[in-house]
């Protein structure tokens, strides 16, 4: 069995930890499983990496953030594979340019272009554990390194995966698979134990830091089965996938997954917005252009100017101040009367593929909040999503009222949180 395993901060946080993995991954090579381990930074390096940029400068270039940054996974899988190889099984380390992770040259957060990974097949040839680098590649052209975003450890090893036709991509984090709640917020929530790609894919997007969005969206693409599991034992986790759930009984009947949330959104709201073709238009070009990320929008009639309208909408609460600089240039263009920016909300959403045949959904829904006094600010659904926004000291209140609505909570506490960061 080909296996590719990725280790988060946590798994690898420090000597004793990183000993730990060592020996899971030596427990699968003495049993004659090729095996690639992606790994992520040890604990808070990449934190300590960014602070001591900024104690020299201020505006530091992409470009050379993204060398800094990439030290801290050398620094990992270098200390592994010795590990490993101390054990008795040789180890060789990579990075992602010598693993042949090829990328654009949108430094820090650039996506994957090619994989072509020669030198771990032929590692693999002879028998021998790789250890690569992960969160990182190589632009062909200017050949500079690239980092892919934060999570981008978990895409690295999906990406492999692929490219190596790997039967599984086992995904390791400080937590037992993925679980219907936070279990930081949650304790009553339990692990799921088959999690479909759509699904998994609403709950990356909502907040669930548990996978990064893009390596399901990869996973996805190339049908790479994904095993979600812990690093701290050895229960079965979580598998990702196309159709898990093989019951057909399960299947017809209402079916929710999880609930997700996000506590790191800012809404916008663009008062006394001219109301005429193309404005909208204007707004949403002017955030792309930007590279703002925008999630959920609602125009609704002016409650100040009369004729006009307002829109608001959410983004990443980082990009906030960007957005709000963007549309304070083009005010007079525009037309509008100001802008409001508010970073104390929080999205909350409600998952499930059963919320295609079920009726009922959103009146327990939206009843269940109603009860535990929370307030509704926007509304987004989707065909197996209901999401809305609400204040941010709201959130824990929010998720346990509709876990337990939904009767998703646990007889016993069996959500356990081994490295306290849930990844």
């Amino acid at each position: 069995m080909l296996v590719v395993q990725k280790f988060g901060g946590s798994s690898v946080a420090d000597v004793e930890h990183i000993q730990r993995v060592a020996k899971r991954i030596y427990s699968y090579a003495s049993r004659g499983d090729q095996v690639v381990a992606v790994v992520s930074a040890m604990g808070d390096t990449t934190d300590e990496l960014i602070d001591l940029s900024q104690q020299i400068t201020k505006k530091p270039s992409r470009r050379e953030m993204d060398i800094l940054m990439t030290a801290g996974e050398r620094i990992s899988m270098s200390l592994l594979a010795m590990a490993v190889t101390e054990l008795g099984v040789k180890a060789k380390s990579f990075t992602g340019q010598q693993a042949g992770i090829f990328t654009n040259e949108e430094y820090g957060k650039a996506h994957i272009a090619d994989v072509v990974p020669e030198r771990i097949s032929k590692t693999l040839a002879k028998g021998q554990v790789a250890i690569v680098a992960g969160f990182q590649g190589l632009h062909k052209g200017s050949r500079d390194v690239t980092t892919l975003g934060r999570g981008g450890s978990d895409t690295t090893a999906v990406a492999l995966a692929a490219a190596l036709k790997a039967d599984v991509c086992e995904i390791y984090s400080d937590v037992d698979g993925v679980f219907t709640a936070d279990p930081r917020i949650c304790p009553k929530a339990h692990k799921i134990a088959a999690v479909e790609y759509d699904e998994m894919l609403e709950m990356a997007a909502s907040g669930a830091k548990i996978l990064a969005l893009r390596c399901v969206e990869y996973a996805r693409r190339f049908n790479v089965k994904v095993h979600v599991r812990s690093s701290f034992s050895d229960k079965e986790g979580t598998i990702i996938g196309k159709e898990t759930k093989m019951d057909v009984e399960d299947l017809e009947a209402p079916l929710i997954t999880g609930i997700a949330h996000d506590s790191s959104e800012s809404k916008v709201t663009i008062v006394g917005v001219p109301d005429r073709p193309g404005v909208a238009a204007r707004v949403f070009e002017l955030m792309s252009s930007k590279d703002i990320n925008v999630d959920m929008i609602v125009q609704n009639v002016s409650t100040q100017v009369q004729g006009y309208t307002d829109i608001s909408f959410t983004l990443p609460s980082s990009q906030g101040n960007s957005a709000i600089e963007a549309l304070s240039a083009v005010k007079d263009q525009v037309g509008f009367n100001r802008i409001e920016l508010d970073d104390r909300v929080g999205k909350v959403s409600l998952i499930g593929v059963g919320m295609k045949t079920n009726s009922g959904v959103s009146s327990k829904f939206f009843a269940a909040l109603r009860d535990a006094d929370v307030n509704v600010e926007m509304i987004s659904t989707s065909e197996i999503r209901i999401s809305v926004i609400t204040r941010a000291n709201q959130l824990p209140a929010a998720v346990q009222a509709l876990h337990t609505a939904f009767e998703l909570d646990s007889e016993q506490e069996e959500a356990v949180v081994y490295g306290g960061t849930g990844r």
